[in-house]
């Protein structure tokens, strides 16, 4: 890729390690959703810790993202804002809005019934005030627009950073909102869920006010915001970090077992409200370093079929619930709902739907975005003509 300075950056690599964490949070997610259609009983013990798959995303893309503006700030290129939005509006829009018209356009395609207003998936907003008693249908879009709400955010704040010493701003402000995020969560739990407890809305209300919510749920960017940050401007410490790769992989898997007997018995608790989340970021985040680790086994593992899978994991994300689905509806009359067999169709499934997605929506509007970025930098590249004033010979 040709930057306007007129430099040609060397293709990233692509690293293997976070290939495999992107698919393991997929296949998370995806076996916590099965288990609302029909499904074999495996899936119940299998994806009962599945929502933790979001969270495994939120730290991926807080590092992936902010270590790219991190190091456009550390080379003194500055951040170019158009560029950035430029480059997630056509990465995440035109997926987003296919998915989306199949929902409002195709009822069939919805897997519940209740649908959130328009505006609100269009402004994300939706995970906000977001009451599965009504509103069912997509609702597994609250976490793009969260990620959304990031995306939008991160690089103003981090321009207005950039004026003064940037370790130590984001070093204090990361541990501002990860500490506030305690005292929020303790707060709601106490006056908005707790005074439920026993009543029958008492689970949809824990959904509502603590597990929606965006400043609920930073944990998991803050963290993925903390690894970028240590690994731009504290190289001494990263080579610390990432020297004993699959020791640090065993403390992650240690720390999300801990976080597994914290959380999974009884998800509407206190413990999971205030501490289980940022435990479970934080073991996802020593995960994350283990896999940028070269000493570390994941690094190394090569990704042929999880990189697959991670290439259509927005994709899966997206359409999964709708897909799965159809298939039940079509399939119902000849395979049992909660068969073996009717599990792995309604997999495949997802990942052709998946495919499909990628390779008739994604990738067409990426190759657009490239070139709407090469003409960018060539125009920035021509030489200004010098204009001479009317007045002036």
């Amino acid at each position: 890729m040709q930057f306007s300075n007129g430099v040609t950056e060397p293709p990233v690599k692509k690293l293997a390690g976070l290939d495999h964490l992107r698919a393991l949070a997929i296949a998370l997610v995806f076996l916590c959703h099965y288990r609302m259609f029909g499904h074999p009983d495996w899936v119940n013990e299998a994806g009962s810790f599945g929502w933790t798959g979001v969270d495994l995303f939120f730290v991926l893309s807080g590092y992936l993202i902010s270590a790219q503006l991190f190091k456009s700030l550390q080379q003194g290129k500055g951040i170019s804002l158009k560029e950035f939005y430029i480059k997630r509006f056509f990465r995440i829009l035109p997926a987003y809005l296919a998915v989306l018209t199949l929902y409002f356009a195709v009822p069939a395609f919805k897997e519940f019934e209740g649908l959130p207003p328009l505006w609100k998936f269009l402004t994300f907003t939706q995970n906000f005030g977001l009451y599965l008693g009504t509103s069912r249908a997509f609702s597994h879009a609250w976490s793009l627009c969260i990620e959304e709400q990031f995306y939008l955010f991160l690089p103003l704040i981090l321009l207005f950073v950039s004026r003064f010493n940037v370790p130590r701003v984001i070093a204090f402000g990361l541990l501002t909102f990860f500490v506030a995020g305690f005292f929020i969560r303790a707060w709601g739990w106490a006056h908005l869920v707790a005074p439920l407890d026993g009543q029958d809305g008492f689970g949809l209300a824990w959904f509502k006010w603590i597990y929606y919510p965006t400043y609920n749920r930073l944990d998991g960017l803050l963290t993925g915001i903390a690894i970028a940050a240590i690994f731009q401007y504290r190289p001494a410490l990263k080579e610390k970090l990432t020297r004993h790769g699959n020791a640090m992989l065993l403390l992650g898997l240690a720390l999300i077992t801990g976080a597994y007997f914290l959380c999974n018995k009884e998800m509407f608790t206190w413990n999971t409200t205030v501490i289980g989340f940022p435990l479970i970021s934080i073991a996802f985040g020593v995960m994350v370093i283990a896999a940028l680790s070269p000493s570390c086994i994941l690094y190394k593992l090569p990704a042929r079929g999880t990189g697959l899978i991670a290439t259509l994991s927005y994709s899966i994300y997206l359409s999964h619930k709708g897909v799965v689905h159809l298939t039940q509806l079509w399939l119902g009359k000849f395979l049992a709902p909660n068969g073996m067999g009717m599990f792995v169709i309604c997999t495949g499934m997802v990942v052709l739907a998946a495919l499909v997605l990628r390779w008739v929506v994604e990738k067409p509007f990426l190759r657009l975005r490239d070139r709407v970025l090469r003409r960018r930098d060539e125009a920035a590249l021509k030489p200004v003509k010098e204009e001479r004033h009317p007045a002036v010979y």
